[in-house]
């Protein structure tokens, strides 16, 4: 590999962690001195051992604490702009921002982060583009092929404020989604536990499951088509696939869905355009803990999503 094509970290560092910074997972701590590197080459040094604390190796759930000496080793990247979405200027997508937070309307099929093969997801890429920024961390998840408001935090002081909302259902997420089949009745909520990592036909999938966690998900009916449902989906607790999975047991697979949808009502909608999973998360509320400020922040429907609905109104 040629000089003009790789990035270095060339010495050892040696970074004290700050009370601003304490509390953080390893990983993220790392994520922060070595802009740009991907999260496997940032997990491949945490297994090899040659990132230590205190002179100790930890692992990668590791979380600093004010004081801890981290050893972080010379690294040396590809400079085709890792981190970076192609096609995809993330400073146009930015909903909302303050000192403390930013809200991004997160597009489909981006991961939120690297890992599980991808070298880049949406917090590197906005750590790429604001090279200079301190401090940018993801302040929860959203599905790859989901879309809509994602919160980043800017401070660490935030970040603990904000997870400490959503742990106790403060923060209320507004999703819209279609689905398949005529909604009959009005709202309904779905009051069924979930229990992730069930191996299905050797792939990982969340289930229903009486021994699984509490999860609860109330639908609205949007709008009713001849045979789909526009709904909005408010989340009461915050499991992995809840809305698909929720979605499926009752009866209305979300449209799109490749992993708990139905085949064929998939075929149906590519055939009028959607070339998605029709997930959005089109509404965030918290209060930010600096003024007590409620924030509101809403997301559009992106342009083939709306063509899409159109389509079924006529």
């Amino acid at each position: 590999m040629s000089e003009s094509n790789t990035k270095s970290f060339p010495k050892v560092r040696k970074v004290n962690v700050s009370e601003d910074e304490a509390g953080q997972r390893i990983d993220n701590f790392l994520a922060r001195y070595l802009k740009g590197v991907p999260k496997s080459h940032i997990y491949r040094i945490l297994r090899r051992g040659e990132v230590r604390v205190n002179s100790g190796r930890i692992r990668a759930q590791y979380k600093v604490c004010a004081g801890d000496t981290v050893r972080i080793p010379p690294v040396r990247i590809s400079e085709s702009k890792p981190g970076h979405v192609p096609g995809i200027n993330l400073e146009q997508h930015v909903l909302f921002e303050n000192p403390r937070l930013l809200v991004i309307n997160k597009p489909s099929g981006i991961a939120v982060h690297g890992g599980s093969g991808l070298s880049y997801g949406i917090i590197e890429a906005l750590r790429a583009e604001r090279s200079t920024a301190p401090y940018l961390e993801l302040g929860h998840r959203l599905d790859r092929e989901t879309s809509g408001c994602l919160v980043i935090d800017k401070r660490r002081s935030f970040l603990r404020a904000f997870h400490e909302q959503l742990q106790q259902g403060q923060v209320k997420k507004l999703y819209l989604a279609l689905v398949d089949g005529q909604w009959q009745g009005g709202k309904r909520t779905v009051d069924v536990p979930l229990r992730k990592n069930q191996l299905r036909g050797g792939e990982r999938m969340v289930s229903v499951d009486p021994e699984g966690k509490t999860a609860i998900s109330i639908f609205r009916p949007v709008s009713v088509y001849q045979d789909t449902s526009l709904v909005e989906v408010e989340l009461k607790t915050g499991r992995t696939h809840q809305i698909r999975v929720h979605g499926q047991h009752i009866g209305h697979p979300l449209a799109g869905d490749e992993k708990y949808g139905d085949e064929q009502f998939n075929r149906r909608m590519r055939a009028i355009g959607l070339r998605r999973m029709l997930l959005h998360a089109h509404m965030i509320e918290f209060v930010d803990p600096y003024d007590d400020e409620v924030i509101t922040v809403s997301s559009p429907l992106d342009e083939n999503v709306r063509t899409v609905l159109g389509h079924l109104e006529t």
